[in-house]
């Protein structure tokens, strides 16, 4: 909430940007971005029952015109990783100036991508990850369904299954199936471990702008 402030009063100031909704948590940042159509949206990537990284991937699909720049209070190279899959184009701290989140939402808008200078520096060092030796891929959420994302969140969120299933308006048996599949997909199989995952993978950690330039 106060960061969300932070971010909005900061974007108030610029002249040629003008903040045009604003979400608590991802299902309300995809919801908004469906009806508001924004140029750039300034999306965190720690978000309540929907994180960044699938609200992102689920607004870039209902509208793929806009861009998005997501943020993070870390900076690994599994969070630029799985950003940049997910269709982001931008990735900022959530310690960077308000300079240079300003900068990054015009350069987006004008079609071009930007990493705050902390990444840009390691992009070389950033690719595509290789099986282990047992021949397993350690690749994070990419490897997720936009179902399992959105049930994987909520078994890290302390959610019990019947609680999931309402959430999601899914039966039960469905959520079993999902959780299933996760723990195959993923070579965990224990829900501890699974919360280790998310968190690890930056998928629970919470806000979003959406602006037009």
């Amino acid at each position: 909430m106060i960061v969300r402030e932070g971010f909005r009063k900061m974007l108030e100031l610029e002249n040629d940007i003008e903040v045009v909704g604003e979400a608590q948590e991802g299902r309300q940042a995809v919801a908004l971005a469906k009806k508001l159509h924004p140029n750039v949206v300034l999306m965190d990537i720690a978000m309540p029952q929907l994180n960044g990284l699938e609200a992102t991937r689920q607004v870039l699909k209902a509208v793929p015109g806009t861009r998005i720049v997501l943020l993070s209070a870390h900076s690994d190279d599994t969070y630029v990783k799985n950003a940049a899959e997910c269709g982001a184009v931008g990735f900022l701290l959530k310690q960077n100036s308000s300079h240079v989140v300003c900068e990054a939402i015009r350069q987006v808008q004008n079609g071009k991508k930007y990493f705050c200078s902390i990444i840009s520096r390691r992009q070389d060092r950033i690719h595509p990850l290789t099986p282990d030796r047992g021949g397993r891929f350690t690749k994070k959420a990419a490897q997720l369904t936009s179902r399992e994302m959105e049930v994987l969140q909520l078994i890290a969120e302390g959610k019990a299954n019947k609680e999931t299933a309402s959430e999601l308006g899914i039966g039960i048996k469905t959520v079993e199936k999902h959780r299933e599949h996760l723990m195959q997909k993923l070579d965990i199989h224990d829900t501890a471990s699974l919360t280790r995952y998310a968190i690890s993978a930056g998928i629970i950690e919470s806000s979003a702008q959406m602006t037009t330039v």
